[in-house]
């Protein structure tokens, strides 16, 4: 921060002694300085240091706010400046001079991480206060960063997650069959970079055409005075096959990758950070069927070294139906598919408002083009082609294939014969 004015420093600003540091956590000390330094001389009365953390949540004309630090330290300047006569430090013009401060954050379990949200956020910053005679004290902050480490190898999180649900269609209120969906994935925690293998069975047995879907959910959660406002965003998707009336869909390890999140926000009053896997399926002219299964996202690496996530992803993969058997071969395939045929709309693949990123477009159903017999078989040997030659007739000039003892005899006789065609 560089002022100009009377009795101003020109520079009063604070570093960390660490720059390069991007979070701090719980137990971890924190130490930096604030920098004088005075175009003119100046005259001052003390120098205070703040550290201060804290949620905070506004809405229209409420607000609410949490402590979760407090840390105050008056910088000793008689130890570097000189006092006049009125009890006041002299600063020099000039010259730079550098405070030193530093604090220990508190314990594990007293502080959240930090988090900056539409509505609220959890801020933590270090001020300086320069107070002087007679005037209104200067003051400069600068935040930084806490993160709070989470574990995802704990024995809650290594728990596979799973669920079921069902609805029934209506058409004008007829009934019309039912979905159903039935999902699980090995675990509740993941990091960032991380893939969530998603186990699930989609069952249609209505007169619509579905699509399975699977999205990453993040729901924040604000609450002022016993009000709660939620805000969800989709941050990753995937989708897959349409499923046509009267069949059936599996998911064995469909995977989704976790994109770069803030962690889970644990321990705070008014502000939450929460995660979910949701699975889906869209019905058209419907509303969707969902099922959300609890994520957590840590900052720990999951580990497998004594972990026993192995057996328990052994026995949750018995309950689900073998990977099916593979199609049948080409060469049992002997009808000709072929029919000339546009590409016809057949529904469009509407998701609502949670859905307006998605690049879905319209579903079609598409004539398949040019099936073919299948090729022989590579123990069929072609026979090669017979050389052709041209002989003398009646009619004018035919072919007729050869032998290779009359090719031999038909080179002998045509040296001193001349082929003439005839006019009739």
């Amino acid at each position: 921060m560089v002022l100009s004015s009377a009795n101003k420093p020109r520079v009063f600003q604070v570093l960390f002694s660490d720059p390069t540091r991007t979070f701090y956590s719980s137990g971890d000390k924190l130490s930096g300085s604030v920098q004088l330094e005075a175009g003119s001389p100046c005259r001052l009365t003390g120098l205070r240091v703040t550290a201060a953390g804290c949620a905070r949540v506004e809405s229209r004309s409420r607000r609410q706010e949490v402590e979760y630090l407090k840390y105050e330290e008056q910088v000793r300047l008689e130890e570097v400046l000189s006092t006049g006569p009125d009890g006041c430090f002299l600063l020099p013009a000039g010259k730079s001079f550098s405070f030193q401060f530093g604090f220990e954050l508190p314990p594990s379990g007293r502080l959240v991480s930090s988090f900056k949200g539409k509505f609220g956020s959890v801020r933590y910053y270090v001020k300086a206060e320069l107070q002087r005679p007679s005037q209104h004290a200067l003051q400069c902050d600068r935040e930084f960063e806490v993160e709070e480490p989470l574990d995802v190898n704990q024995p809650d999180l290594l728990a596979p997650a799973a669920a079921s649900k069902q609805k029934k269609v209506t058409c004008m209120f007829i009934p019309d069959g039912q979905v159903s969906i039935t999902a699980q994935i090995d675990r509740k925690g993941f990091c960032e970079g991380e893939d969530i293998n998603i186990n699930a069975k989609f069952e249609n047995t209505c007169s619509r055409i579905v699509v399975p879907k699977a999205a990453i959910i993040a729901k924040h959660s604000y609450i002022i005075n016993s009000h709660t406002k939620v805000l969800r965003q989709k941050l990753t998707a995937v989708r897959g096959n349409p499923i046509i009336s009267g069949m059936c869909d599996m998911w064995q390890g469909r995977a989704i990758r976790v994109p770069k999140l803030r962690p889970t926000l644990l321990g705070c009053d008014i502000i939450k950070v929460d995660y979910a896997l949701m699975i889906y399926l869209h019905i058209p002219g419907s509303e969707k069927l969902m099922l959300e299964l609890p994520l957590v996202i840590g900052t720990t690496q999951f580990s497998r070294v004594g972990s026993r996530t192995s057996s328990m992803s052994s026995q949750a993969s018995s309950s689900w139906t073998s990977i099916p058997s593979p199609p049948p071969s080409y060469s049992n395939i002997h009808r000709d598919f072929r029919m000339n045929g546009l590409c016809t709309p057949l529904l469009h693949d509407y998701d609502g408002a949670e859905d307006d990123d998605d690049d879905d477009g319209g579903l079609f159903m598409r004539v398949p083009e040019g099936c073919y017999p299948p090729p022989p078989a590579y123990s069929e040997v072609r026979q090669p082609n017979l050389p052709y030659s041209l002989v003398h007739s009646v009619g004018g000039l035919i072919k007729m294939p050869l032998t290779l003892d009359r090719l031999f005899q038909s080179f002998e006789d045509r040296k001193n014969e001349v082929t003439v065609p005839l006019r009739l």
